[in-house]
């Protein structure tokens, strides 16, 4: 699917929301990099997936760490 729309800009979704653990930066920069795969880096625009504002903070907290972390790496 992604290769479709590789003119655009894709929000890929590398949190899982419904898990009710963090994600390790690792894990997220390997999500990230399948990514890369098929979209250049200017295209692409690491998120968490949709239903961020129903976590509760001290979960919502570190997933956007790892979010960041695993972008970092």
């Amino acid at each position: 699917v992604l290769k479709e729309l590789t003119p655009k800009k894709i929000l890929l979704g590398v949190i899982d929301l419904s898990s009710k653990t963090a994600e390790t930066p690792e894990v997220v920069a390997d999500r990230i990099r399948h990514g890369l795969k098929v979209l250049p880096p200017d295209r692409l625009i690491p998120a968490p997936d949709c239903r961020m504002k129903y976590l509760p903070r001290q979960l919502a907290f570190p997933k956007l760490k790892a979010l960041a972390d695993g972008a970092a790496i």
